[in-house]
């Protein structure tokens, strides 16, 4: 037997203890470093979908002038003002945001040791199969985090803020808020990534094949389009497709890692 399969359960526990001690030393050490940048980070990067600085807006604008399919972001002067009305909120907002990027960036330092904890209790088989897995669902986590920023976020925020439902009303974003839109459709657009990686474990356990998501694919593009309405509202065809064919291309890609 080897030394592992040879420890108790509370040398099992102690393992744990210190896998737990790292990464919890790793996302420290993150977090001081990103409260230290915070300041530049926020302007460069969190409050960057609030001005037509912004690279998609800045792309848009150039496709807005070849026809009606494309949305129109030509307005070169967009730019939203966010406001704090609470006396903690800037200082809260400083912390909480230092540790959610922290924990994004620790997310593949927390995988490996996982892995390295319940290696040892894999056959070789296993093993080739739960890193695969690991693997590929933090690529896939990060893209879709990637996208949310990137594409999904700017769209439903500069809808939001330049829909009007009467001209004497004026738009005042609050901290808070925006940073809560702005966490969750990076961290949902980062699970829903994780699709093609759920398919292939319910299919590895029997839960769905190939011919199940075959039969119901239509019903999925129904769903999908409808998720895709939903996350961005603005109606125009080019903007709705552009989040619906990554959900459905993940589907299909979910079909492709099914078993049979």
């Amino acid at each position: 037997m080897s030394e592992e399969q040879n420890m108790s359960f509370w040398d099992h526990l102690e393992a744990l203890r210190w896998s737990l001690m790292r990464v919890a030393i790793v996302i420290m050490i993150l977090i001081v470093g990103l409260f230290s940048y915070m300041p530049t980070i926020f302007d460069k990067f969190v409050l960057a979908p609030t001005t037509s600085k912004f690279f998609l807006y800045q792309w848009l604008s150039e496709l807005g002038e070849m026809g009606p399919f494309f949305p129109n972001f030509g307005n070169d002067k967009f730019a939203v003002e966010i406001i704090n009305i609470n006396v903690a909120s800037q200082f809260m907002t400083h912390i909480t945001t230092s540790f959610w990027f922290a924990f994004i960036l620790a997310f593949p330092y927390m995988i490996y040791e996982v892995w390295k904890f319940i290696k040892p209790a894999l056959y070789k088989n296993e093993e080739k199969y739960i890193g695969f897995a690991f693997l590929f669902g933090t690529t896939m986590f990060y893209i879709g985090c990637a996208l949310g920023y990137s594409l999904v976020f700017p769209f439903t925020f500069r809808f939001l803020t330049e829909y009007q439902l009467s001209e004497t009303i004026t738009n005042q974003i609050s901290l808070s808020s925006y940073m809560g839109n702005f966490m969750m459709m990076i961290l949902v657009m980062g699970l829903v990534f994780e699709m093609p990686l759920l398919v292939w474990i319910l299919s590895g356990i029997g839960v769905v094949d190939k011919a199940f998501l075959r039969r119901f694919r239509r019903h999925a593009v129904v769903v999908l389009l409808v998720l895709a309405a939903i996350i961005t509202p603005s109606g125009d065809p080019f903007t709705l497709m552009t989040v619906f064919l990554p959900l459905f291309l993940l589907y299909e890609f979910g079909i492709i890692l099914a078993k049979k």
